[in-house]
């Protein structure tokens, strides 16, 4: 069900998000019919990319599963659609109605393969994503986007490749900067920067949008550094496009020729889509449903594939840009579609005069915003394997492409697990094996005598087994039945062996929500490594006092009666 309580919000948020996604969809799209050598194949690809845009975003957002995801044409995608395009331009001997049929039947079959992606139920594999290959992830893409829009930020155009834009940026500044392009990039970020200090009651990026531009218009700022005329009309299915010949078409081999296409574009996507939903659930302290969300990229891609659009994935860029916006809900992803349906149906004027150096300012900002800082701050404080994790999967996220990164991070993750599990079994606890969940229900041993009016003031929570990625929906689970009017809450560490850094930010962020609830945390018998990373995190003595930390079970029910005896206020 659709709500309807953020509607100022998904608006600002929808037309923020809109707006910086019209250029992408633009440049996508040409780049997607890069490889086609004909004076067509510009304006084309800007439809198609525009097209893809348009119904993805709205059909995704309306049947998906992540509230505030904003879906599109991504640089992944585009890749493997540019392959498909050139591939099928040679083979036809340069037939337009060939290339435009061999697109839409993989994105047909890319989303044919997304929905049965959701209806087994493999969306849910994506919470196995160790935390060190999502920092990673997310840190990489926010350098991306910041080098990349360093270039349109001095009225220059960007290389594609990360490592052009590193070493062509001082021949760049060489050949002449555009001032008056950077003052207005600069004057964007300032207003971001600023404006939520007086008020944040409006997107700060959509106002600074809007006065840029303005400013831009008064000062005749250069058209050729503006988003400019785009192409209009309304979309049409390929059988019934104007300019596809159906005549000579052999579907057979079409249909043949699409499904492997299809297949990898929906492989990508759906990683692409997923890990962007857990960007946005970071954000927005939201939990999305991932198998639904497959399924609404499903349909989305369907129908961008029939009217000849591209296909495309969640974008974790323009999600961003839709939270930090004010987008809460699908509605906002929707408002996003129907902006760029209102340029494709000719209100491309409205926009046209937007610099581009604006939106870069914009996207530095929403850039610097998801760089995970407190991850590399405490790279030196982390078991040394996350560690090494996380800054592989960010040079590779940065230097190679985004699914490679992940796909060896997690084959690293996994290798290193594999080894801490093998430790941890070997070496047993107390003459047994530590057991595999947290056990939530049954008291030990020595709490079977408690004093009636211990067990009325105190909860206590048992973590049997190790606190890490693989385990983290488990403790979250188990730490979200706390009650709610529970004033005093033991967390016993006894049989927790091994504590990594996803399970290290779970435990902080549980124990902060129960601090603001009002109640208060001790912990009993921390072993030393998940003792070590607690107190390198500074989750013990900063957020749990080491008075609040005891040996044994006994003394900290003790302390706690004792207290309770000298007239101390138990909450």
């Amino acid at each position: 069900m659709i709500k309807t309580n953020n509607i100022k919000g998904d608006i600002f948020g929808g037309v923020t998000a809109g707006i910086v996604a019209l250029p992408l969809a633009l440049a996508f799209g040409i780049q997607a019919f890069g490889g086609i050598n004909d004076p067509a194949a510009p304006s084309l690809g800007a439809l198609a990319g525009l097209i893809g845009a348009t119904l993805l975003g709205f059909f995704a957002a309306l049947f998906g599963g992540t509230h505030s995801q904003i879906s599109g044409p991504t640089g992944p995608m585009t890749v493997i659609t540019a392959s498909l395009i050139s591939a099928a331009w040679t083979a036809s001997s340069g037939s337009f109605s060939t290339v435009l049929i061999s697109m839409a039947m993989a994105g047909i079959f890319c989303g044919l393969f997304q929905i049965l992606f959701g209806l087994i139920r493999i969306g849910k594999y994506v919470r196995y994503i160790p935390y060190p290959v999502l920092s990673g992830f997310m840190s990489g893409i926010g350098v991306i986007i910041i080098l990349q829009q360093i270039y349109p930020m001095i009225g220059k155009k960007s290389p594609v490749a990360t490592i052009d834009m590193i070493i062509n940026f001082p021949g760049a500044c060489a050949d002449g900067v555009s001032l008056m392009a950077l003052i207005m990039g600069l004057g964007t970020i300032a207003i971001i920067i600023s404006l939520p200090r007086i008020t944040k009651k409006v997107p700060a990026t959509l106002i600074a949008l809007i006065v840029m531009t303005i400013i831009s218009i008064l000062c005749s700022f250069d058209a050729a550094l503006t988003i400019g005329n785009i192409p209009s009309g309304l979309p049409m299915p390929f059988f019934a496009k104007e300019g596809i010949d159906l005549s000579g078409i052999n579907w057979f081999t079409a249909i043949e020729a699409a499904i492997v296409p299809g297949l990898t574009l929906a492989g990508l996507g759906s990683i692409d889509t997923l890990l962007t939903s857990v960007v946005a659930d970071n954000i927005t302290k939201t939990k999305h449903n991932p198998n639904q969300e497959l399924i609404g990229q499903g349909i989305g891609n369907c129908l961008a594939g029939v009217f000849c659009g591209i296909a495309g994935a969640g974008a974790t860029m323009r999600t961003v840009v839709n939270v930090k916006s004010g987008g809460r809900t699908q509605i906002s992803g929707m408002v996003h579609a129907l902006f760029l349906l209102a340029i494709l149906l000719g209100l491309g004027s409205l926009v046209k005069y937007v610099p581009l150096s604006v939106l870069a300012g914009i996207l530095i900002t929403v850039g610097w915003g998801i760089i995970d800082f407190r991850g590399f701050k405490d790279l030196t404080h982390v078991p040394k394997a996350d560690a090494f994790v996380l800054v592989v999967v960010f040079l590779m996220t940065v230097f190679v492409d985004l699914l490679t990164a992940v796909g060896i991070g997690m084959v690293i993750a996994c290798f290193l697990f594999m080894m801490r599990a093998g430790e941890i079994i070997e070496n047993q606890y107390g003459g047994r094996t530590l057991a595999d969940e947290f056990d939530k229900n049954e008291p030990w041993e020595d709490e079977k005598d408690l004093p009636e009016d211990v067990i009325k003031q105190v909860y206590i929570q048992r973590l049997n087994g190790p606190v890490f990625f693989g385990s983290i929906t488990g403790f979250n689970h188990v730490m979200h039945d706390i009650p709610t009017d529970a004033k005093i809450v033991i967390i016993r560490m006894k049989r927790v062996s091994f504590m990594d850094q996803s399970g290290a930010y779970a435990m902080e962020t549980a124990i902060k929500d129960m601090q603001a609830k009002g109640i208060e945390v001790f912990m009993t018998i921390i072993q030393p490594q998940p003792d070590a990373i607690m107190h390198k995190t500074h989750i013990i003595p900063t957020l749990v006092p080491r008075k609040h930390t005891f040996k044994t079970f006994h003394e900290c029910i003790l302390y706690i009666k004792e207290r309770g005896s000298a007239g101390t206020d138990i909450a």
